[in-house]
């Protein structure tokens, strides 16, 4: 590309319409959103904090205790309807959650999928079920 000005390149055709200016890449010239957040008191802030920090403590918890699986865990687990075999993948779950919500950036997402992942897990859950059974095709029909 030529240069041509402060910071003005023209296009390989020469063509000056097609050309860019370096200083409109920077970050500041980038479009800003049209969010805005409200400044927070500093009791909302720490009332935030520690209401954040006490399920992702517990989450931590549960994950670090299925890792090492100790026998009250693994009952409990299986008293759930779970097999042993998934305590290790429920940990891995568990810990990815957590270190999303702690991360300011994804903490959104890590909120979220504790909640959508039973909602998947249900509905794959039911639609093998669906699929096995004629019984419960025959209640839930999906054609008429």
């Amino acid at each position: 590309m030529q240069e041509r000005g402060a910071g003005t390149f023209l296009h390989p055709a020469g063509s000056p319409s097609r050309g860019f200016r370096l200083q409109d890449m920077r970050e500041e010239n980038f479009m800003q959103s049209a969010t805005q957040t409200a400044p927070i008191s500093m009791k909302m802030l720490w009332a935030g904090r520690i209401l954040s920090a006490l399920p992702a403590l517990f989450l931590l918890f549960d994950a670090i205790m299925k890792f090492l699986k100790p026998e009250p865990v693994v009952k409990a687990t299986m008293d759930l309807g779970f097999p042993e075999s998934v305590i290790l993948g429920l940990g891995i779950v568990l810990l990815a959650c957590t270190v999303l919500y702690l991360i300011p950036r994804t903490r959104v997402e890590g909120g979220l999928f504790p909640i959508i992942f039973p909602v998947i897990f249900g509905a794959l859950l039911w639609g093998g079920l669906y699929l096995r059974d004629g019984r419960l095709r025959a209640l839930i029909p999906l054609r008429s």
